[in-house]
């Protein structure tokens, strides 16, 4: 029994496809992959669920074949991952992937742009990835395709490149806002590319989806790395130990409520993760922006107090509550993330900050963190320089 996976990106098949399908005794793929390709002496097996066309490839037996049609380059987010799962050894015969097609329609390099897939997965953490870094592009799915991305990038600076039926008698690449594209019905099958700016030319890189996460520089970075009001900022120790609680990763949303210079949205947003900066201090919004654009990241700042400033937020994965009362740790121990985290100078708010979370079906730790720093004497030695101790309360959704 041997199995060849064969990529399809247009009138004709890659070489050695036209050979493999003359001796097919089973031909599996989509409908018009079949209609196309698939020869009249081949049993034709139309892809639906994955499961029976697996169990059919397995029965083949003896000196019998099999061929597998899909679209594109079948190893990049393809079917050559599930048959490597059955066991199935395949030979693949790929065509060009509907990334390269589609940025090569766009005439702008890739080597920098992140790749998602949306099939068969949660589109949330794709459309994180789109708010997150300034050059995304998503594989689609029924249900997960353009209006659906264009719709979780309301708030965000972004265009999107949508291009339909590549290679295709419907053909179509169009460059469009978000706000429009939410609005259209999309040709199946397409790919969109998310940008931040269209006319941005990348800066040579080195390794493929730009600089690995985290990054080279580390994290919980100094407060000088910051613009702040004297020294209102979470500091250095205090940051280290909340971000770990966040956990910040690609494919995640994090609020930063009450965000002051920003800092914790920022080192999250280093991290990988979409941020959302909530601030109502025009002056510290200021700062934010500051901050951000010196740590080349993308932090979407709303400006406005909460818990209403909140209200029309997309769900969050964690949040860092920096400021506020205890309505303001309420709504966002309802508001949907697994991780909350809530930063506390106050002795008092520890209690009630505690039972809000515990009551909204969190599991609750806390920690007081007291850093003392190494300060230098005016003869060159040493003594320690505490900090104010701050008590950090979080809470952890159970799987």
């Amino acid at each position: 029994m041997a199995v060849t996976v064969i990529g399809v990106d247009g009138a004709t098949l890659p070489p050695g496809g036209a050979e493999a399908m003359e001796q097919a005794r089973l031909v599996v793929g989509g409908k018009r992959h079949l209609d196309a390709h698939a020869p009249a002496h081949a049993k034709r097996l139309e892809l639906g669920p994955l499961e029976p066309a697996l169990n059919a490839l397995s029965s083949l037996s003896g000196d019998e074949r099999g061929v597998v049609l899909a679209s594109g380059d079948p190893g990049f987010f393809g079917a050559v991952r599930a048959l490597r799962e059955r066991g199935l050894r395949c030979t693949v015969l790929p065509a060009t992937s509907s990334v390269q097609r589609l940025m090569a329609r766009a005439g702008r390099s890739w080597d920098d742009v992140v790749v998602v897939s949306a099939h068969g997965r949660d589109l949330a953490a794709a459309i994180n990835v789109c708010r997150a870094r300034s050059a995304v592009a998503v594989l689609t799915a029924p249900k997960s395709g353009p209006a659906q991305i264009a719709s979780g990038l309301a708030g965000w600076r972004r265009t999107m490149i949508v291009a339909e039926d590549l290679g295709g008698p419907n053909e179509s690449v169009v460059t469009i806002d978000p706000a429009d594209a939410a609005k259209r019905t999309w040709f199946e099958p397409n790919v969109v590319l998310c940008l931040a700016d269209v006319d941005e030319v990348p800066q040579r890189g080195w390794i493929a989806g730009g600089e690995p996460i985290p990054p080279a520089t580390g994290w919980a970075l100094s407060e000088d790395e910051f613009s702040h009001r004297d020294g209102m900022i979470t500091k250095a120790e205090v940051r280290a130990v909340a971000l770990a609680r966040l956990a910040p990763r690609p494919g995640t949303l994090v609020w930063d409520v009450g965000a002051g210079s920003g800092s914790v949205a920022v080192e999250c947003a280093r991290l990988g993760a979409a941020t959302i900066a909530i601030e109502s201090d025009e002056t510290q919004v200021v700062r934010m922006v500051t901050n951000a654009a010196g740590h080349g990241v993308d932090v979407r700042i709303e400006e406005g107090k909460a818990p209403q400033a909140l209200r029309e937020l997309p769900r969050p994965d964690a949040i860092f509550v920096g400021g506020g009362g205890n309505e303001v740790v309420t709504a966002c121990a309802h508001a949907g993330a697994s991780r909350v985290v809530v930063a506390l100078a106050a002795l008092d708010r520890v209690g009630p900050t505690r039972e809000t979370l515990r009551s909204a079906g969190y599991e609750v730790e806390g920690v007081q963190l007291a850093a003392s720093r190494l300060a230098e004497l005016p003869d060159g030695s040493s003594r320690l320089e505490a900090a104010n101790p701050v008590v950090l309360v979080s809470g952890r959704k159970k799987d």
